[in-house]
């Protein structure tokens, strides 16, 4: 069993390549069809945080390219939404000895959550597939994200309870 989640391909450059993955929905129930824009981002600054404020983070993301859901057993448990990124766009402001973490099955992705109040606030994990290293932001820790632009963000859904990682599971309404 693979152990990733991860809806958005990067290439080195962080540009995205003509790519289908998996089906997208607006918060609808009918999907389409997802294609990236070759060489298309509008990368904005975030700032992020644990609930209790202990772990701080900063992050350039396009919530308008795509976020991701899945129903593998540990996003199923923890109602993941998330957007990623590679490493260079995310900085840990403060709170890296607050930071704990966890890792399972393959131990390819490790996620992180604030040892004070639970908090999971991202994931850092490796996948050739994917474009290597990469950085998975929980989009709920994002302090200064506009809710409507959160909204309006497409959402990707992943089947990764069965290994499917590129296509949409039979049921999402309980993701």
């Amino acid at each position: 069993m693979t152990e990733f989640g991860i809806f958005i391909l990067y290439n080195e450059s962080m540009k995205f390549g003509e790519l289908e993955v998996g089906s997208i929905s607006n918060n609808s129930s009918a999907a389409a069809p997802f294609r990236k824009k070759e060489g298309y981002m509008s990368l904005k600054k975030y700032s992020g945080s644990c609930h209790c404020g202990a772990i701080k983070f900063d992050v350039e993301l396009d919530v308008s390219q795509g976020t991701g859901r899945c129903n593998c057993s540990f996003c199923r448990k923890v109602r993941n939404w998330s957007s990623i990124v590679k490493p260079s766009a995310f900085r840990l402001i403060s709170g890296e000895g607050n930071l704990g973490s966890y890792q399972f099955a393959t131990k390819s992705v490790t996620h992180h959550f604030c040892k004070t109040c639970g908090v999971r606030t991202h994931s850092e994990g490796y996948v050739e597939a994917i474009g290597g290293a990469y950085v998975s932001i929980v989009l709920a820790t994002l302090d200064n994200m506009d809710a409507r632009e959160l909204a309006e963000a497409p959402v990707v859904y992943m089947d990764g309870l069965n290994n499917n990682w590129r296509n949409q599971p039979a049921e999402i309404q309980h993701l």
